[in-house]
Protein backbone atom coordinates (compact mmCIF):
# COMPACT_ATOMS: atom_id res chain seq x y z
CA UNK A 1 0.00 0.00 0.00
CA UNK A 2 1.31 3.48 -0.90
CA UNK A 3 2.04 5.59 2.16
CA UNK A 4 0.22 8.93 2.44
CA UNK A 5 2.10 12.04 1.26
CA UNK A 6 3.91 14.17 3.76
CA UNK A 7 2.10 17.25 4.96
CA UNK A 8 2.81 20.48 3.12
CA UNK A 9 4.49 23.23 5.19
CA UNK A 10 2.66 26.54 5.40
CA UNK A 11 5.01 29.53 5.47
CA UNK A 12 4.27 32.84 7.09
CA UNK A 13 5.76 36.03 5.65
CA UNK A 14 9.21 35.79 7.25
CA UNK A 15 9.57 32.02 7.48
CA UNK A 16 12.58 30.51 5.68
CA UNK A 17 12.00 28.06 2.87
CA UNK A 18 12.42 24.42 3.87
CA UNK A 19 15.26 22.47 2.30
CA UNK A 20 14.48 21.43 -1.26
CA UNK A 21 15.18 17.81 -0.35
CA UNK A 22 11.91 17.87 1.62
CA UNK A 23 9.82 18.52 -1.51
CA UNK A 24 7.22 15.92 -2.38
CA UNK A 25 8.63 12.86 -4.11
CA UNK A 26 7.55 10.98 -7.23
CA UNK A 27 5.20 8.84 -5.12
CA UNK A 28 3.33 11.91 -3.83
CA UNK A 29 0.40 13.59 -5.63
CA UNK A 30 2.43 16.61 -6.81
CA UNK A 31 6.14 15.74 -7.19
CA UNK A 32 8.38 18.73 -6.50
CA UNK A 33 5.84 20.63 -4.39
CA UNK A 34 7.74 22.13 -1.45
CA UNK A 35 5.58 24.56 0.52
CA UNK A 36 2.68 27.01 0.45
CA UNK A 37 2.28 30.53 1.73
CA UNK A 38 4.72 33.44 2.20
CA UNK A 39 4.32 36.41 -0.12
CA UNK A 40 5.12 37.20 -3.75
CA UNK A 41 7.41 40.15 -3.24
CA UNK A 42 10.87 40.88 -4.61
CA UNK A 43 12.91 39.69 -1.59
CA UNK A 44 10.95 36.43 -1.38
CA UNK A 45 11.33 35.72 -5.10
CA UNK A 46 15.06 36.41 -4.96
CA UNK A 47 15.44 34.08 -1.98
CA UNK A 48 13.43 31.39 -3.73
CA UNK A 49 15.31 31.45 -7.02
CA UNK A 50 18.67 31.52 -5.26
CA UNK A 51 17.68 28.24 -3.60
CA UNK A 52 16.33 26.54 -6.73
CA UNK A 53 12.67 27.22 -5.85
CA UNK A 54 9.96 28.87 -7.95
CA UNK A 55 6.24 29.74 -7.50
CA UNK A 56 3.55 28.06 -9.58
CA UNK A 57 -0.15 28.11 -8.74
CA UNK A 58 -3.52 28.71 -10.29
CA UNK A 59 -6.53 30.91 -9.72
CA UNK A 60 -8.07 30.44 -6.24
CA UNK A 61 -5.01 28.53 -5.02
CA UNK A 62 -2.57 29.68 -2.34
CA UNK A 63 0.98 30.56 -3.36
CA UNK A 64 2.69 27.22 -4.02
CA UNK A 65 6.46 26.76 -4.15
CA UNK A 66 8.19 24.05 -6.19
CA UNK A 67 11.59 22.44 -6.62
CA UNK A 68 11.29 19.38 -8.89
CA UNK A 69 13.82 16.60 -9.08
CA UNK A 70 15.26 16.20 -11.65
CA UNK A 71 15.45 19.74 -13.01
CA UNK A 72 15.17 20.57 -16.71
CA UNK A 73 17.98 22.89 -17.86
CA UNK A 74 19.36 24.15 -21.15
CA UNK A 75 23.13 24.32 -21.20
CA UNK A 76 23.78 27.10 -23.66
CA UNK A 77 26.51 25.13 -25.42
CA UNK A 78 23.93 22.40 -26.15
CA UNK A 79 21.31 24.61 -27.79
CA UNK A 80 20.14 22.96 -31.01
CA UNK A 81 19.79 25.39 -33.88
CA UNK A 82 17.87 23.11 -36.20
CA UNK A 83 18.12 23.78 -39.91
CA UNK A 84 14.61 25.22 -40.20
CA UNK A 85 15.21 27.62 -37.30
CA UNK A 86 18.60 28.60 -38.75
CA UNK A 87 16.85 29.57 -41.99
CA UNK A 88 14.22 31.57 -40.12
CA UNK A 89 16.91 33.26 -38.03
CA UNK A 90 19.06 34.19 -41.01
CA UNK A 91 15.99 35.61 -42.76
CA UNK A 92 15.11 37.56 -39.60
CA UNK A 93 18.60 38.98 -39.19
CA UNK A 94 18.86 39.95 -42.85
CA UNK A 95 15.54 41.80 -43.11
CA UNK A 96 15.14 45.49 -42.38
CA UNK A 97 12.70 46.24 -39.58
CA UNK A 98 13.37 42.91 -37.84
CA UNK A 99 15.06 43.26 -34.45
CA UNK A 100 15.59 41.84 -31.01
CA UNK A 101 14.99 44.14 -28.07
CA UNK A 102 15.52 43.61 -24.36
CA UNK A 103 13.27 45.09 -21.69
CA UNK A 104 11.31 47.54 -23.82
CA UNK A 105 7.92 45.84 -23.41
CA UNK A 106 8.10 43.63 -20.33
CA UNK A 107 4.47 44.11 -19.35
CA UNK A 108 3.26 43.35 -22.88
CA UNK A 109 5.39 40.20 -22.97
CA UNK A 110 4.20 38.81 -19.65
CA UNK A 111 0.57 39.56 -20.51
CA UNK A 112 1.00 37.77 -23.85
CA UNK A 113 2.59 34.80 -22.06
CA UNK A 114 -0.35 34.77 -19.64
CA UNK A 115 -2.72 34.02 -22.52
CA UNK A 116 -0.52 31.20 -23.86
CA UNK A 117 -0.88 28.01 -21.77
CA UNK A 118 2.19 25.88 -21.04
CA UNK A 119 2.61 22.59 -22.88
CA UNK A 120 -0.01 20.09 -21.83
CA UNK A 121 -1.94 22.49 -19.58
CA UNK A 122 -5.46 23.68 -20.15
CA UNK A 123 -5.07 27.11 -18.55
CA UNK A 124 -2.51 29.71 -17.69
CA UNK A 125 -0.47 29.70 -14.50
CA UNK A 126 0.46 33.39 -14.89
CA UNK A 127 -2.35 34.70 -12.73
CA UNK A 128 -2.71 38.44 -11.95
CA UNK A 129 -0.70 38.13 -8.72
CA UNK A 130 2.17 36.59 -10.71
CA UNK A 131 2.04 39.39 -13.28
CA UNK A 132 2.21 41.97 -10.50
CA UNK A 133 5.06 40.18 -8.70
CA UNK A 134 7.26 39.65 -11.76
CA UNK A 135 6.65 43.18 -12.98
CA UNK A 136 7.97 44.38 -9.61
CA UNK A 137 10.91 41.98 -10.03
CA UNK A 138 11.53 43.52 -13.45
CA UNK A 139 11.51 47.06 -12.03
CA UNK A 140 14.02 45.85 -9.42
CA UNK A 141 16.33 44.69 -12.25
CA UNK A 142 15.97 40.93 -11.78
CA UNK A 143 13.43 39.98 -14.48
CA UNK A 144 13.87 40.66 -18.18
CA UNK A 145 12.00 40.39 -21.45
CA UNK A 146 13.55 39.22 -24.71
CA UNK A 147 11.41 40.57 -27.52
CA UNK A 148 11.04 39.77 -31.23
CA UNK A 149 9.95 42.84 -33.21
CA UNK A 150 8.93 43.03 -36.87
CA UNK A 151 8.22 46.43 -38.42
CA UNK A 152 7.50 47.99 -35.05
CA UNK A 153 5.21 45.17 -33.88
CA UNK A 154 5.92 42.84 -31.00
CA UNK A 155 5.38 39.36 -32.48
CA UNK A 156 6.96 37.06 -29.90
CA UNK A 157 9.23 36.84 -26.91
CA UNK A 158 9.91 35.44 -23.49
CA UNK A 159 10.65 36.60 -20.00
CA UNK A 160 13.18 35.29 -17.51
CA UNK A 161 14.71 35.89 -14.10
CA UNK A 162 18.41 36.67 -13.68
CA UNK A 163 20.53 36.32 -10.55
CA UNK A 164 24.24 36.83 -11.14
CA UNK A 165 25.31 34.51 -13.96
CA UNK A 166 22.20 32.34 -13.67
CA UNK A 167 19.14 32.67 -15.91
CA UNK A 168 15.77 31.14 -15.10
CA UNK A 169 13.43 30.88 -18.08
CA UNK A 170 9.77 31.48 -17.30
CA UNK A 171 7.44 31.58 -20.30
CA UNK A 172 7.30 32.51 -23.98
CA UNK A 173 4.75 33.42 -26.63
CA UNK A 174 4.59 33.78 -30.41
CA UNK A 175 2.14 35.53 -32.71
CA UNK A 176 4.17 34.56 -35.78
CA UNK A 177 5.97 31.36 -36.72
CA UNK A 178 9.30 30.93 -34.89
CA UNK A 179 9.02 34.31 -33.13
CA UNK A 180 9.46 32.80 -29.66
CA UNK A 181 12.22 30.46 -30.86
CA UNK A 182 14.10 33.45 -32.29
CA UNK A 183 13.80 35.16 -28.90
CA UNK A 184 15.16 32.04 -27.21
CA UNK A 185 18.03 31.90 -29.72
CA UNK A 186 18.79 35.54 -28.89
CA UNK A 187 18.85 34.72 -25.17
CA UNK A 188 21.22 31.80 -25.80
CA UNK A 189 23.50 33.99 -27.92
CA UNK A 190 23.49 36.66 -25.20
CA UNK A 191 24.25 34.10 -22.49
CA UNK A 192 27.14 32.65 -24.48
CA UNK A 193 28.57 36.14 -24.99
CA UNK A 194 28.25 36.88 -21.26
CA UNK A 195 29.73 33.58 -20.09
CA UNK A 196 26.44 32.27 -18.68
CA UNK A 197 26.37 28.52 -19.22
CA UNK A 198 22.89 27.46 -18.13
CA UNK A 199 19.24 28.47 -18.47
CA UNK A 200 16.80 26.87 -16.03
CA UNK A 201 13.73 25.45 -17.78
CA UNK A 202 12.07 24.12 -14.60
CA UNK A 203 10.15 21.15 -16.03
CA UNK A 204 10.62 18.64 -18.83
CA UNK A 205 8.71 19.16 -22.08
CA UNK A 206 9.27 17.64 -25.51
CA UNK A 207 9.64 21.12 -27.00
CA UNK A 208 12.49 22.04 -24.65
CA UNK A 209 14.16 18.67 -25.12
CA UNK A 210 14.06 19.12 -28.90
CA UNK A 211 16.03 22.34 -28.48
CA UNK A 212 18.76 20.74 -26.38
CA UNK A 213 17.46 20.93 -22.82
CA UNK A 214 18.06 17.95 -20.54
CA UNK A 215 17.41 16.90 -16.97
CA UNK A 216 19.94 17.16 -14.17
CA UNK A 217 19.68 16.04 -10.53
CA UNK A 218 18.19 18.68 -8.28
CA UNK A 219 21.11 18.58 -5.85
CA UNK A 220 23.55 19.40 -8.66
CA UNK A 221 21.28 22.16 -9.94
CA UNK A 222 20.92 23.79 -6.53
CA UNK A 223 24.68 23.67 -5.96
CA UNK A 224 25.27 25.25 -9.38
CA UNK A 225 22.77 28.04 -8.68
CA UNK A 226 24.38 28.74 -5.31
CA UNK A 227 27.72 29.18 -7.08
CA UNK A 228 26.43 31.37 -9.91
CA UNK A 229 23.70 33.51 -8.38
CA UNK A 230 25.91 35.85 -6.39
CA UNK A 231 28.19 37.03 -9.19
CA UNK A 232 27.59 40.51 -10.65
CA UNK A 233 24.81 40.34 -13.27
CA UNK A 234 25.47 41.34 -16.90
CA UNK A 235 24.14 44.46 -18.58
CA UNK A 236 20.96 43.34 -20.32
CA UNK A 237 21.56 44.80 -23.76
CA UNK A 238 21.52 42.89 -27.03
CA UNK A 239 24.18 43.43 -29.69
CA UNK A 240 23.70 42.01 -33.18
CA UNK A 241 27.27 40.72 -32.97
CA UNK A 242 26.02 38.15 -30.47
CA UNK A 243 24.40 36.23 -33.32
CA UNK A 244 27.88 35.05 -34.27
CA UNK A 245 27.84 33.00 -31.09
CA UNK A 246 25.15 30.85 -32.71
CA UNK A 247 25.75 31.05 -36.43
CA UNK A 248 29.47 30.33 -36.68
CA UNK A 249 30.79 27.83 -37.14
CA UNK A 250 28.09 25.67 -38.72
CA UNK A 251 28.24 22.28 -37.03
CA UNK A 252 27.58 18.89 -38.53
CA UNK A 253 24.52 18.68 -36.28
CA UNK A 254 23.06 21.81 -37.87
CA UNK A 255 23.54 20.35 -41.34
CA UNK A 256 21.75 17.11 -40.58
CA UNK A 257 18.77 18.10 -38.41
Amino acid sequence: MRSPPRSLPWLDTDDPFPGVETAWAESDPAPGLLAAGRTLNVPTLRQAYAQGIFPWFGVDQPILWWSPDPRMVLRTKDFRLHRSLRKSLLRFIGTAGHEIRFDTAFLEVIHACATTPRDGQAGTWIVPDMVKAYTALHHAGHAHSIETWINGQLVGGLYCVNLGRMVFGESMFANQTDASKIALAALVAFCRAQGMAMIDCQQNTRHLASMGAAEMPRAEFVAYVADQAFHPPPAWEFDALYWDRLLTPITQHDLTT
